[in-house]
């Protein structure tokens, strides 16, 4: 790091290339607005794409100069209805091609006080927090990689706009260790 370039707290163990792919799909996302279904994509490495598949690479407008040490997020199908994310992530595995996934999910949040308020019954804690006079709407984007890379992107409804992202490397821990889970690798 030169003299010139500002430290930036909590970004030392950022991975670029995975901050910006979770980044990227969070724009896309964002421009759809609000209400959607939860999403999981394949990250590439774009440098791997662009040589393997230079037709797919050309067609969404990637060439050798925008590949080095990036990654492409790919989405993949859409999870079968009434079934959630957590659940499909479960039972996903990625093959060694693969760097890396993200997956976007839309949540209600409620105040720490409200920890101890939320009823055991899923239905009713669902309820509950849909009812709560000081619950906020966010959309998650988090992503890791095989290398053990994490980054998460956070909106909330209530700061719709691309400068309210918040960013960071564990926001979202749970959800960050189910998706490090589908790219471990199999033993034999």
């Amino acid at each position: 790091m030169s003299e010139y370039e500002p430290e930036l707290p909590g970004f030392d163990d950022v991975d670029p290339a995975l901050a910006a792919a979770v980044l990227e799909i969070e724009s896309h996302i964002a421009a759809d607005g609000w209400d959607q279904p939860s999403r999981l994509y394949a990250l590439v490495d774009t440098a791997t794409l662009v040589a393997k598949e230079p037709a797919l690479a050309a067609a969404m407008g990637l060439d050798d100069s925008s590949a080095a040490g990036s990654m492409t997020p790919v989405e993949q199908e859409l999870l079968a209805p009434g079934r959630t994310l957590e659940e499909a992530l479960g039972s996903i595995s990625w093959p060694p091609g693969v760097a890396g996934c993200a997956a976007v999910v839309e949540r209600l949040v409620l105040p720490p006080g409200a920890d101890e308020q939320i009823p055991d019954d899923p239905k009713s804690a669902e309820e509950f927090a849909r009812e709560h006079p000081d619950r906020q709407e966010v959309r998650i984007v988090a992503g890791a990689t095989r290398a053990g890379a994490t980054y998460c992107a956070l909106r909330l409804k209530a700061h719709d706009d691309d400068q309210s992202v918040v960013g960071g490397a564990d926001l979202v821990p749970g959800l960050l260790e189910l998706l490090s889970a589908t790219l471990e690798d199999e033993l034999e």
